[in-house]
């Protein structure tokens, strides 16, 4: 090992014992010293206590969206991909066939979900950087009258681009379509109300905007739609409508619950509505968004989206052209300095991607990178 490398080396390992890092990252985040303190009681999942967390929980994410008595929520152990995997094979029966509106890797995700669990599909595609518009779902299902389901990210968490999920809502609600909407990087920060806005599941987890810990996903579902659903899934574990039922039926998770992870959700929840709900949380994300893209800017770095394009979830911005530019060092510099970035998603251009939290003032400057702008 040369010395430059074993002095890296070395300075990373005295900043990971020495402080706790600040994930700016699109999930898992950073959570409060409250979120992290519920994890250290151990529940049994039939506990009273738990299973009166458990109904809390359900009742307050269907309220977060404001879906009364005809939506209910179902909650599933695993990640958001593990929830919308569920939420696709539970709705989508095996004769249907979906528009997966894709501008991004987790919209090309909901594509390969649909491949594997053998339901058909058919893609809308638009760049990276441009929102897929309702005008595009209109011609598309106007042209095909076999489509069943439009399928949306709503926050593509690839790049932090915004769809108009209430456009295109209204637009498949019109051609008497079902809608499965991925929320899982908007869910809780940006406004979605059941009241004005017609779907079959909203689909999010913990660790997103909720500021939980990993490991639980959940839908918040149209009751109606729902009910339509036995014996459609394709998996066992992930059939959403069994999930349900049974919760119905028992009070209680058909399996063994990630009962840790529950707890520190309910903590987080309460939290959030402390911060005043979405509203709140909206506004303390956009004003993180609107003074991190500012700083940067101010830096010299160059983002991938518009702003008009921009949700305050997750930033992407472009590689500097410069020779001095690594990606892996620079991201261990920032991580030394006790703040995380995640690695760009897309295919075309190399980027890097920052939450809304933080920043990363003089790391630049510390590798004697001169030249920010991207590469023509």
């Amino acid at each position: 090992m040369n010395t430059t490398v074993r002095n890296h080396a070395g300075m990373r390992k005295r900043a990971y014992r020495n402080r706790e890092t600040v994930l700016l990252t699109p999930g898992p985040l950073t959570t409060s010293a409250k979120t992290k303190d519920a994890q250290l009681r151990d529940y049994g999942s039939r506990d009273h206590a738990f299973m009166a967390m458990t109904a809390d929980i359900i009742a307050r994410l269907n309220a977060v969206v404001h879906g009364g008595d005809t939506h209910v929520c179902v909650p599933m152990q695993g990640s958001g991909t593990f929830a919308v995997e569920a939420a696709v094979g539970t709705l989508l029966p095996k004769s249907g066939h979906a528009l997966v509106c894709i501008n991004g890797e987790y919209g090309r995700r909901i594509a390969t979900i649909c491949d594997v669990i053998g339901r058909r599909r058919t893609v809308l595609e638009t760049p990276e950087d441009q929102p897929i518009t309702p005008a595009l779902v209109e011609e598309a299902l106007a042209a095909d009258i076999s489509l069943t389901h439009v399928i949306i990210v709503h926050c593509e968490t690839s790049t932090g681009i915004l769809n108009p999920l209430e456009e295109i809502a209204a637009i498949v609600a019109r051609h008497q379509r079902g809608l499965i909407v991925d929320a899982m990087s908007s869910f809780g920060a940006l406004a979605i109300d059941a009241r004005k806005t017609r779907f079959d599941a909203v689909i999010a987890a913990s660790g997103k905007c909720l500021e939980g810990v990993p490991g639980m996903g959940f839908a918040i579902m149209r009751r109606a739609a729902l009910e339509q659903c036995r014996n459609n899934c394709h998996s066992l574990a992930l059939d959403l409508y069994d999930q349900w039922a049974a919760y119905e039926r028992s009070d209680q998770w058909r399996f063994t619950p990630p009962t840790t992870v529950v707890a520190a959700l309910a903590k987080a929840i309460e939290q959030f509505h402390t911060e005043g709900g979405v509203a709140g949380r909206s506004a303390r994300y956009r004003s993180n968004c609107a003074i991190l893209i500012d700083g940067m800017e101010k830096l010299g770095f160059v983002s991938f989206l518009p702003r008009p394009f921009q949700a305050p979830i997750i930033t992407t911005w472009h590689a500097p052209a410069d020779i001095n530019y690594n990606f892996n060092e620079f991201y261990e510099r920032v991580r030394a300095r006790g703040f995380t970035l995640y690695p760009g998603k897309l295919m075309q251009v190399e980027t890097f991607r920052i939450g809304c939290i933080g920043a990363i003032a003089d790391t630049a400057a510390e590798m004697r990178i001169g030249r920010l702008r991207p590469a023509a």
